[in-house]
């Protein structure tokens, strides 16, 4: 399920393929920022960041670069989806902030209980710069009581989006209907 940022992935690979991944890019670059005032270790990794986001701007977004309608639209709608997963990943980690709260917890007992052994890479779990994996939000929900719907996006992709729509319409049932929330960021 592709719903988050992996910024991993991206350095793995060395450049941002999509508008999504750009704007995702660009949401964790400012966490970055904020992040490594407190942490210089970050300062590299925001500096790498920030070289594959002028990559990218430079290719796709450059004055000598087409600036058609679709683009125009692909751009708004990953905007959109971006900020939708920024507020998702908010919305976590302030249940989690307060499940520790409410257990006498701190984010560095949290680590310990996830078994991971660097502040800085649970910072990051926390802020949302690099995924949790299932199997601590798994333990997030069973130690903690975090639902899970507050944990685990429960979006699909944009990709996943057409894919069902083209799908229900072609079984052609209107027994199987999801809601209008499902659909909201999807283009025909």
């Amino acid at each position: 399920m592709d719903t988050q940022f992996d910024i991993e992935k991206v350095f793995t690979i060395g450049r941002l393929t999509n508008e999504l991944e750009y704007e995702r890019a660009l949401i964790a670059d400012r966490k970055l920022r904020v992040l490594s005032k407190e942490n210089s270790r970050l300062k590299p990794i925001r500096k790498q960041l920030r070289a594959i986001i002028e990559k990218y701007e430079t290719k796709n977004w450059s004055p000598n670069s087409e600036l058609s309608a679709k683009k125009i639209n692909e751009s708004d709608l990953a905007e959109l989806i971006a900020e939708k997963e920024r507020l998702f990943l908010q919305r976590r980690k302030d249940a989690i902030k307060t499940a520790l709260k409410n257990y006498g917890l701190n984010q560095q007992h949290l680590m310990v209980l996830l078994g991971h052994r660097s502040k800085t890479y649970m910072s990051e779990l926390i802020n949302g710069v690099v995924p949790f994996t299932l199997s601590d939000l798994i333990i997030i929900n069973r130690l903690l009581k975090v639902d899970l719907s507050h944990l685990i996006p429960t979006t699909f992709s944009q990709k996943q989006r057409i894919q069902i729509k083209k799908s229900i319409q072609t079984i052609g049932t209107e027994k199987i209907k999801l809601s209008a929330d499902d659909f909201d960021l999807v283009s025909s």
